[in-house]
């Protein structure tokens, strides 16, 4: 069931994009849906203003409450993240995630790629990006209405270009004459990341994105889990070598970059790396060596 699961990825990915982005006749309308829909987030990073998108997006949502001149905390929009960070974790990022699987194609297009094990430091940026651009400056920098900006969508997400600033300057010329600095920033960022994807594997997931910070903090205690079988791990390093997230799993296989692609369960020749939802009791290689348990 798991190898299944991993190997149904690609799909996977496919429509979890295609329901999250289900109104595409509105790319040819240059509309964006405005339906009852958008009152509703969708797991994944989403920009409200594609034109096909079915719901808001989680970080959008987020700066837009913390933002308003009424602003209240959220239990709806904080909530649903919870919610989805305890039943799934960083599932989300390797299967539900729009962007997520723009970069894995980006990344599939042939040339020389570069490990980022060096540059494991920067993984702690996105925190930064969560705490001050989505949660900190939309509260505190606001205008004479009392309205802050959504800092995050505003500068710095590539997703708001790509979904919908480009495709609703191709649709309508009215929009094409209206764009300026904030879009040519904006897709300089695009453009970079783009570049970064074909070279490094998901440089945005790993490094910036906000919303795979919030969900890598219950990573080891979401229901959705990795588990190793001790009783079948000969310890030939393959998964810790097939893993593009930098992690070995039969150290920490809740890793918080853990992103559950399954490229471990595909490398591992004994089937000792499955996936797990519910409570995991099974312990790891490190727990066993801590307690003694290992046979020397």
């Amino acid at each position: 069931m798991s190898f299944l699961l991993a190997r149904s990825r690609c799909g996977i990915q496919f429509l979890a994009t295609l329901l999250t982005n289900i109104h595409l006749p509105n790319f040819f309308k240059g509309k964006i849906y405005q339906g009852s829909g958008k009152t509703v987030c969708v797991p994944g990073l989403n920009c409200y203003s594609c034109p096909g998108a079915a719901g808001s997006c989680p970080i959008g949502a987020l700066q837009a409450v913390i933002g308003s001149s009424k602003f209240r905390f959220s239990y709806y929009i904080t909530g649903f993240l919870i919610l989805l960070g305890v039943l799934l974790g960083r599932f989300i990022c390797g299967f539900l995630c729009p962007f997520g699987w723009f970069q894995d194609l980006l990344h599939k297009i042939p040339g020389k790629k570069f490990s980022t094990k060096k540059l494991r430091p920067l993984r702690y940026l996105k925190y930064a990006v969560l705490l001050i651009l989505v949660l900190i400056l939309p509260a505190v920098i606001t205008n004479s209405a009392g309205m802050g900006n959504p800092f995050f969508c505003k500068y710095l997400c590539p997703q708001g270009v790509l979904e919908g600033a480009i495709p609703l300057a191709l649709a309508d010329s009215g929009i094409r004459s209206a764009l300026g600095n904030l879009f040519a920033w904006k897709s300089v960022v695009l453009i970079t990341v783009i570049v970064l994807s074909i070279l490094f594997y998901r440089p945005f997931c790993k490094w910036i994105c906000p919303l795979g910070a919030f969900y890598s903090l219950f990573n080891r205690v979401s229901l959705f889990q990795m588990q190793v079988d001790e009783s079948k791990c000969i310890s030939c390093g393959k998964c810790r070598k097939a893993c593009k997230m930098d992690v070995d799993v039969t150290q920490s296989p809740n890793h918080p970059e853990c992103i559950r692609c399954g490229a471990c369960i595909h490398a591992c020749p004994t089937q000792a790396v499955c996936y797990h939802y519910g409570f995991n009791t099974n312990k790891t290689k490190q727990e066993y060596e801590i307690k003694g348990d290992v046979k020397k």
